[in-house]
């Protein structure tokens, strides 16, 4: 006989919502200055090159850090991990803020933030399992890295206004306060676990990060996957990284360059949304994959040779 001593919690969804809001912080301090780089190259005396690697830094420190950090949340759980990444953006945020006039301070406060990434992005599926029965772990997985998408949309859109209105020295400062009211927010109301699993016993947990990897490099679908993620996700980066570089000589302003940037994301928001519905129903996962990566090309094209605007919009959905 099955035991009943399990509960769902209504407090999964605070749990999700805080959880929300810092990864919707950690990648507005990523990508703010994608839309504005030209003007922020300006105001360090650097080049494009050097304002791309403050976002390009949270790629290259997340590849070797990832797994130890996976590690870490398995060993110490979710609370406490994803806790050790909040107070690192919180700190490096503000102190980001406060140094915003020195490229070098602002480099390696970046640096600092890129530590603290994973710490979030990696928590996703441990999120899902402690809280949420096993046919809502889906959705709270979805709706965390839904969150993903706002906080980059989020900051194309706020970077060219912040820029403009207040100089970039307040703009960094301003995200760095919202790291820091997210980070408070996440250790006041954050809690490891229910004081029930969510879940009849033997479904409440997932495997260990170390197990599972090894499990799925055993699997050859899994290496496809892996392979159209890599080309597919590079893309993407790219785009959301040199987005103002990349229009800058069609003449379009660093607010129409934000605004691209985050059609950019309403369109991938939106592919999330539909194709997998049509996955789950005709029960086919690769098709779908090679149907997304298909219907990108086309729009890929258009953000190379289009010079009108709205025509570089449309391509950006695609």
């Amino acid at each position: 006989m099955i035991s009943r001593n399990y509960k769902v919690y209504s407090y999964r969804w605070m749990i999700l919502a805080v959880f929300m809001l810092i990864n919707i912080a950690i990648q507005i301090m990523w990508i703010c200055f994608a839309p504005i780089t030209g003007p922020a190259a300006s105001f360090y005396g650097v080049s494009d090159l050097k304002i791309g690697l403050l976002a390009m830094i949270f790629m290259i420190i997340y590849v070797p850090i990832s797994i130890p950090v996976s590690w870490v949340i398995d060993t110490l759980g979710y609370r406490k991990s994803v806790g050790i990444g909040v107070a690192i953006m919180a700190v490096f945020g503000i102190l980001r803020g406060v140094f915003a006039s020195n490229y070098i301070a602002v480099l390696l406060t970046t640096a600092g933030l890129a530590v603290a990434q994973p710490f979030m992005m990696n928590s996703i599926s441990t999120v899902a399992a402690k809280w949420f029965p096993i046919e809502e772990r889906a959705t709270a997985s979805g709706l965390a890295l839904v969150a993903n998408f706002l906080g980059i949309a989020a900051g194309q859109i706020l970077s060219p206004f912040l820029f403009v209105k207040f100089g970039i020295s307040n703009m960094l400062l301003t995200y760095g306060g919202i790291g820091f009211a997210s980070a408070l927010l996440f250790v006041l109301f954050t809690r490891e676990a229910p004081p029930t699993p969510p879940c009849p016993p033997g479904m409440e947990n997932r495997a260990l990060m170390l197990d599972g990897l090894k499990s799925m490099l055993k699997m050859k679908d899994v290496w496809i996957m892996l392979a159209l993620f890599l080309v597919g996700m590079g893309i993407f980066n790219g785009i959301s990284t040199w987005i103002e570089s990349i229009v800058r000589p069609r003449g379009f302003s660093i607010a129409q360059a934000g605004n691209l940037g985050a059609v950019l994301l309403i369109g991938g928001i939106t592919g999330a949304i539909v194709l997998p519905i049509f996955s789950d129903k005709m029960h086919k996962r690769k098709l779908f994959m090679l149907i997304g990566m298909t219907l990108s090309i086309p729009g890929m094209l258009g953000v190379i040779f289009f010079q009108a605007y709205w025509l570089t919009m449309f391509s950006m959905f695609f």
